[in-house]
């Protein structure tokens, strides 16, 4: 007899759904590829098969060209049957437009992939799911007790704060393409502020998809051809290599603000040269990370890319069977 969850094998780059012969997230081409989510380090091109939700896929085909052809669309709260009587089914992560936990169950044992999650509200995606399962695989980006996030509405205050002292000058805001600028413009929104945002470029096309996908963010204009005095007091995003670049030199003394988790972090905030650091994550805090492990209870909790000493050593002190697995190519796309 098979031990238990040997179907599920932890590999260099990803985990392998032996019967199946699928993968979750792989680092590189695969037959068969269940993807949590869009971001570059678990989503990428040239697989025979793409199974994820109609947003990732989008989110794929925009910026990595994956062809429909490949492409399977599964909805949250689908199931899909693979080889070997595997079947998955999707669940909101609350990471990003169309983030997902996948649950797979096999020979009766379930497992969740969280892939990338946080718990606080985001009006550009649905709430992360608690779902029962015997081993939950979650994410540890910021597994260290230093790392709690501050309110949302607190950093945008901030935000707001500055541009209404700083008269004449603008603010830049350095904010990851997908996700992280789209989730910082509703808030913005949310806190009533009714104003044009201005796009670098490169936000542009990501922003309108998550239009596309019913997400309103209000009115968005590019900075291009705009005359540097028509951007004083403006809000302004752009990805955070465009905060102190040559581009950056034609806005109006721009107040450079960016918004990340590691903002928490001293040298972080010193190295990017920021002056306005806003502590704003898509990624579990410390907090969220050990409720979550407690709410979902399962039997074993497995700990990937990130911080993973210190959440096991929390597992071992909750008395939670616990393991830290070795998987390469997961970059932290907060920063």
């Amino acid at each position: 007899m098979a031990p238990p969850f040997s179907w599920l094998r932890p590999e260099p780059h990803g985990l392998h759904v032996v019967p199946a012969d699928a993968w979750v997230d792989p680092a590189r081409a695969v037959d068969t590829a269940l993807v949590t989510h869009g971001h570059a380090d678990h989503a990428r091109g040239g697989h025979g098969r793409t199974v994820a939700t109609p947003e990732t896929l989008a989110i794929m085909a925009l910026r990595y060209g994956v062809m429909e052809a490949g492409s399977q669309p599964v909805g949250y709260g689908e199931t899909v049957t693979l080889r070997g009587d595997v079947r998955a089914t999707y669940y909101p992560a609350g990471h990003v437009l169309g983030s997902a936990q996948i649950l797979l169950e096999h020979a009766g044992e379930r497992v969740i992939i969280t892939g990338d999650y946080k718990r606080r509200p985001d009006p550009t995606c649905p709430p992360f799911e608690v779902v029962p399962c015997d081993v939950f695989v979650t994410e540890a980006t910021f597994g260290l007790p230093v790392f709690r996030h501050p309110p949302i509405a607190q950093e945008m205050g901030k935000l707001l704060a500055v541009r209404e002292n700083e008269a004449g000058r603008c603010v830049l805001v350095g904010a990851y393409a997908l996700g992280k600028a789209q989730r910082v413009i509703a808030e913005l929104r949310a806190a009533g502020f009714t104003d044009t945002i201005w796009l670098h470029g490169a936000m542009e096309r990501m922003c309108r998809l998550y239009e596309d996908h019913g997400v309103d963010l209000g009115d968005l204009r590019p900075v291009a051809g705009v005359p540097k005095a028509a951007l004083a007091n403006a809000v302004i995003v752009c990805p955070p290599s465009a905060l102190n670049d040559r581009w950056s030199r034609r806005l109006p003394n721009p107040v450079t603000a960016m918004a990340s988790g590691w903002m928490r972090v001293r040298q972080r905030v010193r190295q990017r040269n920021v002056e306005l650091p806003l502590v704003i994550s898509d990624h579990a805090d410390w907090d969220e990370l050990t409720a979550t492990i407690a709410d979902v209870n399962p039997s074993e909790t497995w700990i990937t890319h990130g911080r993973e000493e210190a959440l096991l050593r929390w597992c071992e002190l909750t008395q939670r069977r616990a393991r830290a697995l070795a998987l390469a190519g997961y970059e932290d796309e907060d920063d």
